[in-house]
């Protein structure tokens, strides 16, 4: 199966043509219009030098609010206000830090200008929403996404501090469930998130579910 290049044409391939590792296409923009219809039909950015590559991949890593798990530590953690946590108010500052953290493992960034400068937009827009971690007035963790619905897609996370991102996902998760939210999209395995509840469930069952909205 070959891999489909985009154009200017606002328009992606159907996620079942993606190749075995997810892959669908490459090129486009990454613009506000393709980023939401990339979301909604259950494909997400991710960037090779300066080529957007676009992702479904087969399963699909999620967490469900109801199957959140918080170990003792962070409990206590969280009992002992070492953070103080919040939402929206420092989206521009989370993005930015998710863009500048050094990752191990991985050279540079998948988070472009023109991506940031989208997500600033969408959040303009109510629909790119964060999470912050703050300790002593200094923000130390977090992690933002889209909101569509009954859904929440995430994108990225960044931690200055112990525990920092992970106390801002646990609060967050527990904040969208409160708010109605059935689904979080963690897009690929990661140890840390399934530590949390993470698993993996078909594509197709991923595509029905965000369907639903």
């Amino acid at each position: 199966m070959s891999l489909y290049a985009l154009n200017d044409q606002l328009w992606f391939p159907p996620v079942q043509d993606a190749l075995e590792d997810g892959l669908l296409a490459m090129g486009g923009d990454v613009g506000i219009d393709r980023l939401l219809l990339a979301y909604k039909s259950g494909i997400f950015p991710w960037y090779d030098g300066d080529i957007p590559l676009w992702w479904s991949p087969d399963p699909r890593f999620v967490l469900f609010p109801d199957e959140l798990k918080e170990s003792k530590s962070m409990k206590a953690i969280e009992k002992k206000q070492v953070f103080q946590f919040r939402t929206n108010t420092a989206f521009a500052d989370v993005i930015r830090n998710c863009k500048l953290l050094a990752r191990k493992g991985q050279d540079g960034t998948w988070i472009t200008d023109e991506l940031e400068a989208s997500f600033n937009e969408l959040h303009r827009m109510g629909v790119a929403h964060c999470a912050e971690a703050w300790h002593e007035g200094i923000l130390v963790g977090g992690l933002y996404g889209i909101r569509m619905g009954h859904c929440f897609f995430g994108e990225s996370m960044f931690s200055k501090h112990s525990n920092a991102s992970k106390f801002a996902f646990i609060q967050y998760v527990k904040l969208l469930k409160q708010e109605g939210v059935q689904l979080i999209d963690c897009q690929v395995y990661t140890e840390h998130l399934e530590s949390l509840g993470a698993r993996m469930i078909p594509r197709k069952d991923f595509i029905q579910r965000i369907s639903k909205g």
